[in-house]
């Protein structure tokens, strides 16, 4: 199995541009949402961070009705098409100070943001399927900077999620079942001409690529250092273990994109192999729940 996903999913283009990479490759991605991109400078307010005045945001807010409007189309669209989508929280805080009530706070938030997303921004041509689909299938998780606590976990399990997708871990790993709650890890995997290990994100990749900084003129360079980081920790997996890999990405072209391109480049190599399945977390988890629950076929 390969995990891909995307935190925040604000850009319209890359809505688009994710879309057709699956419907290219056959793969099913995780959209981790920021609910703040459902509301525009107008209705901005509504949100209300816990310990923050109203309407504060770490990642602003839609750019406009008409871009929220798009926005709400995306994520109907990707829906139909089998993707999952998955909550990232409201306004990208760092919640490593926040209790379980914070949480549940930011939490709420989103339900209600998400649920009422058409109508708080005077939108028409809310699917009938809107509102249950806002308070009852999105049972997915990603905090900002991946940051968590005590508070996080307690609060994940009451407030329905099925999983958290926060946590880091050595190399690809098993996710583990705690507090009722699934916990998937972002590996490290090794990179570059010394092989150092560097969480499977690009954001990250583009921190060690070019400390943070853009350097399109290296852009090439950067694509095919991901791109083969990527290729030799599928391949250590598909010819072992096979755990599943996760990688993750954002809605924002670094370094010219180098990191979209290599991920388009990844999806097409491995996605279409034998044996190899790219499917959100959402779909992992069914087909491993539900292989686990079946019971061994006997011969006759």
């Amino acid at each position: 199995y390969v995990i891909i996903s995307f935190d925040g999913a604000l850009h319209l283009e890359q809505w688009q541009r994710s879309r057709a990479i699956a419907e290219k490759t056959g793969a099913r991605f995780t959209y981790f949402l920021s609910c703040v991109y459902l509301l525009s400078p107008e209705t901005r307010k509504t949100y209300q961070a816990p310990g923050m005045s109203r309407g504060r945001s770490n990642v602003g807010s839609g750019y406009s009705r008409e871009d929220v409007e798009g926005r709400l189309g995306q994520i109907w669209t990707a829906r139909s098409e089998g993707h999952e989508i998955a909550s990232h929280g409201c306004g990208h805080f760092d919640g490593k100070d926040w209790n379980a009530a914070d949480w549940g706070q930011e939490f709420d938030e989103f339900s209600n943001i998400v649920a009422n997303a058409w109508k708080l921004n005077e939108i028409e041509g809310e699917p009938k399927e809107w509102q249950d689909f806002a308070r009852n299938e999105i049972h997915g998780f990603r905090a900002p900077y991946l940051s968590t606590n005590k508070g996080l976990f307690q609060t994940l399990a009451q407030k329905g999620f099925a999983y958290d997708a926060s946590t880091v871990s050595r190399g690809p790993a098993l996710p583990k079942a705690r507090g009722g709650v699934v916990r998937f890890s972002l590996p490290l995997i090794p990179e570059g001409p010394r092989e150092r290990q560097v969480i499977a994100m690009d954001y990250n990749l583009y921190v060690r690529h070019s400390g943070g900084k853009e350097k399109p003129e290296a852009a090439p360079a950067f694509e095919k250092r991901t791109h083969d980081a990527f290729m030799a920790s599928f391949k250590k997996e598909y010819d072992g273990r096979r755990t599943p890999l996760q990688l993750g990405f954002h809605f924002t072209l670094m370094n010219d994109g180098a990191y979209w391109d290599a991920l388009e480049r990844f999806a097409g190599d491995v996605c279409g192999m034998d044996d190899v399945k790219c499917v959100s977390y959402r779909d992992y988890l069914a087909a491993t729940q539900k292989a686990e629950a079946s019971p061994a076929q006997g011969g006759t």
